[in-house]
Order: C-alpha cells, then structure tokens, then sequence
C-alpha cells in the first residue's frame, strides 16, 4: 500500500507538472501588446487657451452647418456618393474576414463520405489474392468519417493574427468616416464657392447698369461739345470689361453646380438655393479642444493608428511561425468493404488519434526575414501615424491662423469698398460740374468693382476657413 501511494503521489505529481507546464506554455504570447507611440503635442491650439476641453468637432454636421439647401446636399453625398459607397464597401469586405478571424482558435472539423470499387485483373497478384481472400473478384470500401484538425495557439501566434483582422477592421472603418469628414468639407466648400459666384454675379451686373449709365452720360456731354469721342470711347469700354465678366461667372456657377451633385452622387442640374453670403450662420466662436483629443477624434489619425495596431501584430504572427507548432489530428467513422455492413455499429466503428510537433529547420532564414520584414513595417507605420498627427496639428493651426488674418481682411475690405462707394458718387457730381474728368470716374467705377469682387472672395474664404478648421479637428463624420 505504501509503495502504491508512492506511484499515485508520483503521478500526481508528473500530471500537475504537465497542467502548469501546458499553462505556462499557453500563457506565453509572442510579440508585444500594442501601445501607442508618443507623439509631440502643444499644449495649446495657436494664442488662446480655452478654459474649455469642448471643440467645435464635436458638433454633429446637421447642427454645424445649418443651411437646408447645403444639409441636403451633404445628406445625398452621404447616402450616393461613390467614393463613400465604396469605403462603405470595404467596410463589408473587412467584417467578412473579421467573422472568420474569430473562428482561427477552433479546431477544422470536416466530413467525409467515400466509396470505391476495384476490379483487378484475374491473372494479376492483387486479383488472385482478392479471390482467394474476399472470394469475390473485385474489391469495394465504403468510409464515412468526421475528420479533426486543431493548431494549438500555444505560443498565440494565432491571436495575434485575430488582433490584427480586428485592427485592419477598424481602420477601414475609420478611414470610412475619414472619407465622410471629407467629402462633407468638399461640399460645405464647393456650395460657399457657389454663393461667392452669385454675389459676384449681381455685383457685375449693378456695375454694369452704372457703366451703361456714365456711357449714356457721356455720350450726352459728347453731343453737348463739353467732352470727345475719347472718352465715350473710355466709357464703352469700361461697361465691356464689366459685361465680360457676367458670362465668365455664369460659366463658372453652372460648372460648380455640377461639381456640387456629382459630389452628392446626383446628375449635372442647378443646385435651388435661397441663401445668400452674408446669410451664413456660421459659429462665432470656434473652440478647438486640447490638441490631444485631435489624435482620437480624428479619422485619418485613427485609422493610422489601427494600421499600426495590425502592423505590431503581424509582427507577432511572424515570431510565432519561427517556433514548433503543435497540431492534434484525429479521425472517426464507419469503415467497411461490404455496403450490408457499412451501419453495422460497432462492427465497422474505426477511430485514430495523432499529435504532431513541427519544427522549421531549413526555410528558417526565410521565416526570419518575414518577421525582420515585419518589423521594419511596424516602424513604418509608427511614422505614418506621428505624420498624420504632426500634418493634423498644421492644418488646425494654419485653420485658426486663416480665420483670425481673414477677419481683419474682411473689416479692411468691406471699408474699402464704402470709401470707393462714396468716391463713385463724388466723381460722377464732380464730372457732371466739369470739376473732373471721365478718367476719374472710370478709375472710380473700376476700383469698386475690383473692391466688391474681393469682398466677395474674403467673405468665402472666412467660410472656407471655418469649414476646413472644422474638418482639420475630426468634426463631419458624425
């Protein structure tokens, strides 16, 4: 009893040796768990520091842009538009493979079903030996069997390769709404740009009415002898470089309402709008957040970032095929050479069970080079992402820059063009008294043209500021 008690205690003892040891073993993961490289953040968007974490991105794009006409054509390049559709897409493609990646740590299990017949040639070996053995001249087997394949993960290579399906998913994900915040802005732009050309448009053509009018005045003071035929002339020529302009920004309205429903996934046809530039309700004031909170609100950066997680991975899977791989086979069913007793249980029951451990030897250098490989794309990726962070901060910054410079240009424009209003006025009295000439009142006209045209462009590039600091900070995709 004693020396029997010795024998369970030992094997005990060589079962619990092998449990902790199977432990260990599975415990073991290769590669190291993602973390996120450090990056160079300023403490602070530009000059002002906001009290408040709040950022205008995290405003929903229905909120933040508030124009019916422009929220419908955003909400139809959403639901048409091809680029998106086909980002969507990809969405589709990396879910399929994401569903099968969940399934890599179960086991293959398949069916087989098999029958055969052989008929061996009377005068050959396997002929007279069927005969006389079987009795019968020709040979049939009939198997049905289930047949189990399963890599154990004992060094995780296999949820490494899980982790990185996961990452890729999220980063077309990710780079699906980065599509979105995109092809929001492009469209919050391309319809501000589509209001600048309409106020130039009545712009040229009030200026033209006040050309033809000095040209219908001068033509009077030509025929009254108080000026030549100079200066109708001057006055002629003037009112056609003003007409010129009115079928240039037709031209230019008709080929930006296209550019517009192509973006909405709709057919060349003029956009209806309402609005006008200065009916903008745009926000007066434009926090930004911390500049850390870009890096996780931003799309392009998440999906860098979810690039650089599949990339850490496959670094893994790449170190977990350099070491042995232990596979369990196992195999079961009916066996049997008579189709009578194919289901005669358990007469015809069969089942083998094998463990295989397999060892890269000679195509061990090329395994080596996929996992140096792997790493050297790992730390490309890093510097993909401290890029999309570094090119993220610029853009918010030049943004902000944009916003403050075009505010100042908008109040020096649009007192410019009340000074060149009121220097209209005093040049056509002054020309109707003969105390000037007709070249001081063209100049005149001219000059406020000129004012009221980049008045307009200043008032749509504030806009387009406005848009981009709210694309550059992540916001749209919401």
């Amino acid at each position: 009893m004693p020396e029997q008690n010795n024998i369970m205690k030992k094997n005990n003892i060589i079962i619990y040796t092998g449990l902790l040891l199977a432990l260990f073993i599975s415990a073991c993961k290769v590669g190291k768990n993602y973390e996120r490289p450090s990056v160079d953040l300023p403490k602070q968007f530009g000059t002002t520091a906001f009290a408040d974490t709040s950022s205008i991105a995290d405003i929903e794009w229905k909120k933040f842009f508030t124009d019916t006409t422009l929220q419908n054509l955003i909400d139809k390049g959403i639901k048409y538009n091809y680029d998106l559709q086909i980002a969507v897409k990809r969405i589709d493609i990396a879910n399929q493979q994401l569903k099968q990646a969940k399934l890599l740590l179960l086991p293959n299990l398949n069916l087989q079903v098999t029958g055969s017949y052989n008929r061996p040639s009377d005068n050959s070996l396997n002929g007279l030996s069927t005969s006389q053995f079987l009795g019968t001249s020709h040979i049939e087997n009939y198997n049905a069997n289930l047949n189990l394949q399963w890599e154990l993960d004992v060094w995780g290579k296999l949820r490494r390769q899980k982790e990185g399906v996961l990452a890729q998913y999220l980063q077309t994900y990710e780079a699906t709404k980065a599509v979105q915040t995109q092809l929001v802005a492009d469209i919050a732009q391309g319809y501000y740009n589509l209001l600048m050309l309409d106020k130039q448009l009545l712009i040229a053509k009030r200026n033209l009415s006040l050309n033809d009018s000095t040209l219908q005045l001068t033509q009077l003071l030509k025929n009254a002898g108080e000026v030549n035929l100079l200066a109708v002339q001057q006055a002629d020529a003037q009112k056609q470089t003003t007409a010129l302009l009115i079928p240039q920004l037709e031209q230019s309205i008709a080929i930006q309402e296209t550019a517009l429903q192509q973006l909405a996934g709709q057919l060349p046809s003029a956009v209806n709008r309402s609005a006008s530039l200065e009916s903008l309700n745009l926000p007066v004031t434009l926090p930004t957040g911390l500049p850390a909170a870009v890096v996780s609100r931003r799309p392009d950066i998440r999906s860098d970032e979810m690039a650089l997680k599949a990339a850490n991975a496959q670094v893994g899977v790449a170190q977990g095929s350099m070491y042995p791989s232990l596979t369990i086979s196992a195999q079961g069913g009916l066996e049997s050479f008579k189709s009578s007793n194919w289901f005669n249980v358990p007469g015809s029951l069969f089942g083998l069970a094998s463990g295989t451990v397999l060892q890269p030897i000679f195509n061990r250098r090329a395994l080596k080079t996929q996992f140096e490989v792997a790493k050297i794309q790992r730390e490309q990726a890093v510097l993909r992402f401290r890029q999309s962070v570094l090119n993220a901060v610029g853009e918010v910054s030049n943004a902000l820059v944009q916003n403050e410079k075009l505010a100042q240009q908008r109040q020096i424009a649009t007192g410019q063009v009340n000074t060149l209003h009121t220097a209209i006025k005093n040049a056509q009295l002054l020309f109707k008294s003969d105390m000037a000439n007709y070249l001081e009142v063209i100049t005149a006209q001219s000059n406020a043209l000129q004012a009221e045209l980049n008045l307009a462009s200043i008032q749509r590039q504030q806009a387009g500021a406005t848009v981009e600091l709210y694309r550059a900070l992540g916001g749209g995709w919401k």
